[in-house]
């Protein structure tokens, strides 16, 4: 959600903020400005309703906005609608804000998340005589910086940590004061902050891309922390005023990993690199030893003893990550014998029960910053139980705060639409699940397993390489108004997380069910030329799943089926059909997904639409 830019050195700073903004475009926005200064000179601010292109144009690709120090934001609406005057940045003097120009103010800053009173702060500034342009929680949320750095001429650090106890909600704030050119000072709690380390240049991102052109040295802020940034240097504080050490982090990324590369758009990209991305994460956790291949997790700091101590377990996680939950939980509960709760975050942080005192919660994310579920996995922490974290970005909260953390390799996803992230975490939960099999004495067939999770990249070429038939059957459907999706089991899950990537990318209504409930009440909607498709891996499961495509249509449905390689039969009742390598059915969904990944791709791709960055859509959801 949004994205915050900033920079100090020896450059022109406009530049590199449109530069930085442009990496954060993925994780959607309707508005972007820019504040710079030169100097002791004001801060010259500038504004745009839509596109990044349009504030690009505006400045002259930065050109016309001269200075050396300077923030930039992409607005994503929550409070009040899209419009130049809501977007960023906001200013604490009495202006209109909408517009360019030079301002006369004392604070200028750009803000990410939700203030929570900010109406109840608003009431505060307005009986001090503040007036508000806007109609944003981050006016009022600048404007209170300025009343506490005037009302107890304290600087900008006080000023800061004065406004933030005031505050309830989420940030992360960048902002700059005119007494104190040539700085920035920035501020987080829940929404995520970077800094990069330069060679006498300082960076200021919401997210890595933003600055990985520039240096892979960064700083992680911590949650209630503060910044004081100037060119080459950056001093961490707590809200006691208190300096914190910190060490910078080495991005392991290129510069190249987040560029296209030749491809179209992201999306396609990152599902071509999803055999290179799971093989990575795969030679991670699979060691070589005198005994042969063995599953390592010892980074995660489970040990075999607390394995066995588990009476169940729970998985939290939201959108993508947690249709991973739903299909790694039939894997859990048959290969362990362990039983498996997949919840919602945003349902599970506010739910009354009792969670086990012996359970674990895993938190599954990409980003680690999801802000459900940040707090399901604060909730778990409060009440004493083991956490583990999923997540594949280095240091991120959910991966700092949880008891253990599991990182995947799959690089920047850049798509708002996850493809290679998600299959990462749903390898990692099938090498968790093996791990926790044999710690429990479950395990007969270790070595089968693991060979066939190793096998499982060579055989996702595979099924690319069947993509061009994947793209006419897109071009052929791309006015269907309904799908289905359908499967039981493992194959359900996998329904789950090919519907969503339908409806993200391509706006086609679609819906996922497990197969024997549409008798139940959805089968009413099938109609002549409806498209249901069906996943057809488990081999106990087939004939009853190939049974409910074919009541389906009886009523009119064009039939699509994915099974695996040998099950030629199935042509003899679907319109379509898809075959991906034969590979354990325990973990037939990694290969099962991408012809769905490819579909909704060469959907959106036919009708014309923006498939990397969806409409209504962000790629890191750091709000509730």
């Amino acid at each position: 959600m949004c994205g915050i830019v900033g920079y100090v050195g020896d450059k022109q700073a406009a530049p590199v903020l449109l530069q930085g903004l442009s990496k954060l475009e993925y994780r959607g926005y309707d508005s972007a400005g820019l504040a710079v200064r030169d100097g002791e000179a004001p801060a010259v601010v500038v504004k745009t309703l839509g596109k990044l292109n349009n504030l690009v144009e505006k400045t002259d690709g930065g050109k016309t906005v001269s200075g050396t120090c300077g923030i930039g934001h992409t607005r994503w609406a929550t409070h009040g609608a899209p419009s130049q005057t809501n977007a960023h940045p906001h200013v604490s003097g009495n202006c209109s804000g909408s517009g360019s120009g030079v301002v006369e103010s004392e604070v200028v800053g750009v803000h990410n998340g939700i203030i929570e009173n900010y109406q109840e702060l608003k009431s505060k500034m307005e009986r001090n005589g503040y007036k508000f342009y806007s109609e944003t929680d981050t006016e009022v949320l600048i404007k209170l910086v300025d009343y506490y750095y005037h009302k107890y001429k304290m600087g900008p650090i006080d000023a800061l940590a004065k406004t933030l106890v005031r505050v309830r909600g989420s940030y992360a704030l960048a902002v700059m004061f005119s007494d104190y050119p040539g700085r920035i000072y920035a501020a987080r709690k829940e929404s995520p902050m970077i800094i990069g380390a330069g060679k006498g240049e300082t960076f200021i991102a919401s997210d890595v891309p933003a600055i990985l052109k520039h240096t892979r040295s960064v700083y992680y802020m911590d949650n209630l922390e503060m910044a004081e940034i100037c060119a080459g240097e950056v001093i961490f504080y707590n809200l006691d005023g208190d300096k914190v050490p910190k060490e910078p982090v080495t991005v392991e990324w290129d510069a190249e990993a987040a560029e296209k590369g030749g491809y179209e758009h992201f999306m396609i990209k990152e599902i071509h690199e999803q055999p290179k991305v799971v093989l990575d994460t795969l030679r991670k956790y699979i060691k070589e030893t005198d005994d042969g291949r063995v599953i390592d997790l010892s980074e995660s700091g489970l040990t075999e003893e607390a394995i066995r101590a588990f009476s169940s377990i729970y998985i939290v996680a939201c959108g993508s990550a947690w249709h991973v939950g739903m299909e790694a939980q039939y894997v859990l509960e048959e290969l362990c014998d362990i039983p498996v709760r997949v919840e919602l975050a945003s349902e599970f942080r506010y739910r009354k029960n009792r969670l086990l005192p012996d359970a674990l919660v895993i938190i599954i994310s990409q980003s680690g910053e999801t802000a459900d579920s940040l707090a399901a996995l604060r909730m778990a922490k409060e009440k004493g139980v083991a956490t583990l974290a999923i997540v594949n970005v280095l240091d991120s909260s959910i991966a700092r705060e949880a008891d253990h953390c599991l990182y995947t390799l799959a690089g920047p996803e850049i798509s708002v639409a996850t493809t290679k992230a998600y299959s990462c975490q749903l390898i990692c939960m099938f090498l968790l699940s093996l791990v926790f099999a044999k710690a429990r004495g479950r395990m007969e067939s270790y070595d089968h397993y693991v060979e066939e999770l190793l096998s499982i990249p060579s055989k996702m070429e595979k099924v690319l390489d069947d993509k061009e038939r994947i793209q006419w059957f897109a071009s052929k459907y791309s006015n269907a108004r309904d799908i289905f999706f359908i499967g039981r089991g493992i194959d359900y899950a996998i329904c789950l997380e090919g519907s969503l990537k339908m409806k993200e990318i391509s706006y086609i209504h679609s819906e996922a069910y497990a197969a024997g409930e549409m008798k139940h009440g959805t089968i009413s909607l099938i109609e002549d030329g409806t498209l249901v498709i069906g996943a057809l891996t488990q081999s106990d499961l087939y004939e009853k799943t190939l049974s409910n495509m074919m009541e389906c249509k009886s009523r009119g449905a064009y039939l699509m089926g994915i099974t695996s390689y040998g099950k030629y039969d199935i042509e003899d009742n679907v319109n379509f059909a898809v075959y991906i390598p034969k590979v354990d059915e325990h973990f037939t969904g990694s290969l099962a997904i991408i012809p769905l990944q490819l579909l909704g791709y060469y959907l959106s791709v036919a009708k014309g639409l923006d498939v990397d960055k969806p409409r209504n859509l962000a790629k890191s959801v750091t709000v509730e």
